[in-house]
């Protein structure tokens, strides 16, 4: 099994064989979560000299929550409403290629130097995006980059807005 060191750059350099990669490997489902894991601590950590405990602990577990929410989006719409004939794919190739594409993420670890976190979490943000737009390109076995990108955007709003709808949702609990 190759390192997760090597795969979490491979992966952040766009390399589509990495992508190939670990969509076969199902061994490597352990690394795609450890790499989310580790994105989603660096946001936490990032956002722990802002807010505090409640930063590290709400960062860490919005980011984890966003990216499986994102992932089960981005499956289901490149799978059901934009499959193009050669798209053949299951749930773990879609979490494990995702999974990698999260590894720009740890650098928003950067984000505790003062004044840089606002640049650290928009430049990860675009990085992890692109990442991703790679990484669903090559588990749905799309020709091109253009639907790739189409699913993942409208991945990324849908579940912006169920976000959103969970924050509403929760704080009208509050007294």
């Amino acid at each position: 099994m190759a390192s997760l060191t090597d795969r979490m750059i491979r992966a952040a350099k766009f390399d589509t064989t990495l992508y190939e990669e670990v969509e076969a490997d199902r061994d490597a489902t352990g690394q795609a979560m450890s790499v989310v894991i580790l994105s989603s601590l660096a946001m936490g950590l990032s956002s722990l000299s802002r807010v505090g405990l409640m930063g590290l602990i709400g960062g860490t577990l919005v980011a984890l929550l966003g990216w499986f929410i994102w992932a089960l989006l981005t499956y289901w719409i490149g799978t059901r409403l934009l499959p193009e004939p050669q798209t053949q794919t299951d749930l773990g190739q879609m979490l494990r290629t995702t999974g990698f594409s999260s590894s720009p993420g740890v650098l928003r670890i950067l984000g505790i130097i003062p004044g840089l976190w606002v640049f650290v979490t928009f430049a990860t943000g675009v990085w992890m995006l692109a990442a991703m737009v790679i990484a669903v390109r090559q588990a749905l076995d799309y020709r091109g980059t253009g639907r790739a990108l189409g699913v993942c955007v409208l991945g990324w709003l849908l579940q912006w807005v169920f976000v959103l709808f969970l924050y509403g949702y929760s704080r009208s609990f509050q007294p």
